[in-house]
């Protein structure tokens, strides 16, 4: 009789396509040669994730099985965590950061603590995207004691109402919006002002305005507000949804690094029809001089030892025919790509 192995957390992990490209575990190479330096690990269940959030690849209602199917529309294939770790250590120049994401499953808390646990003598810095549902402040301080340095949230919907319809009640998900709130300020408390990360998705549905509020709130707590774009997912319940619209993205991009950096805040914006930005709060030279940087139109993530971001997520937010989130410096045609797309609707 053939011997089944469970290829289940925390002996087994999955890990993004870049990541396991970054690490040699697949072939291929990054366009534009862009370089990921966070190995991204996901934990892996046979009963997958608890979540319904309609924009996820990982939901439950969706067909296949959960190690098989794709989050943020690529492969993430599982390995052994042991084979993982050699390979960190093999190319542990290519490796600044890593970070561990939690699913919404029974005994994901534990297996996130032996994940930190097994990677620690690798001496990499650790963040850990939290899942609040299950978890409390012990807990969340048992990650911090085991070794991780962020904890982030990924509260996702900029609304209330918003994140009841994509990842509550309105889908007949567990997540509800005061409790990831509520964790995002035990991240704050525990890991420390500037250790905690929010993500927060443009494109479910909010006005430029309602995101700029949120944003604003994220900062104000003591976290980082981490912009990603929604970019459809197939076989998710928004599979049909149009892609976050580029200027849109573009505004609030510009609006994130302002209010991330201290150069504006929401009180300062003002705004026009359906609540699309109407001004950042700087002046235009300012604001030119920021956007040719380019900075602001670069992944917002954990960063390396450089103090840029060393989750570039490369080409996570879209394909890369269509860059949202740049996991490199613009150079001057993309700059004028993006000015171009800010004056869009």
């Amino acid at each position: 009789m053939k011997t089944i192995t469970k290829t289940e957390s925390p002996e087994y992990i999955q890990l993004s396509l870049a990541a396991a490209m970054t690490l040699g575990l697949r072939p291929g190479i990054f366009y534009r040669g862009a370089k990921l330096s966070c190995i991204n690990l996901l934990l892996t269940y046979g009963k997958g994730c608890a979540g319904s959030c309609a924009y996820c690849g990982l939901q439950r209602q969706r067909s296949g099985r959960f190690n098989r199917r794709s989050f943020i529309r690529v492969e993430w294939p599982t390995f052994p965590l042991a084979e993982i770790a050699a390979r960190m250590k093999k190319r542990e120049a290519r490796v600044e950061r890593v970070c561990i994401s939690m699913v919404t499953g029974g005994g994901a808390v534990e297996d996130t603590l032996a994940v930190i646990r097994a990677l620690k003598p690798l001496g990499k810095p650790v963040s850990v995207l939290m899942a609040p549902t299950i978890l409390d402040q012990k807990q969340v301080m048992e990650l911090k004691k085991a070794g991780a340095g962020i904890g982030s949230v990924a509260i996702d919907a900029a609304t209330p109402e918003l994140f009841r319809r994509m990842r509550g009640e309105g889908v007949g998900g567990p997540h509800r919006w005061n409790r990831y709130w509520q964790c995002l300020g035990e991240a704050v408390e525990v890991f420390g002002p500037g250790n905690a990360g929010c993500h927060l998705i443009a494109g479910l549905g909010e006005t430029e305005k309602e995101m700029v509020q949120t944003m604003q709130q994220v900062v104000d707590m003591g976290a980082n507000a981490h912009l990603f774009s929604f970019y459809p997912e197939e076989g998710s319940v928004l599979e049909k949804q149009s892609p976050c619209p580029a200027g849109r993205f573009r505004r609030l991009q510009l609006a994130s690094y302002l209010i991330r950096n201290g150069f504006s805040t929401y009180g300062r914006f003002s705004f026009g029809g359906g609540g699309r930005i109407a001004g950042f709060g700087i002046g235009i030279a300012e604001a030119d001089i920021i956007i040719e940087s380019g900075v602001p139109f670069m992944t917002s993530g954990c960063p390396g030892q450089d103090g840029m971001a060393a989750c570039t997520r490369p080409y996570g937010d879209g394909p890369p025919g269509d860059i949202r989130s740049y996991p490199f410096m613009p150079n001057l045609e993309d700059i004028a790509k993006i000015k171009m797309e800010m004056g869009d609707k």
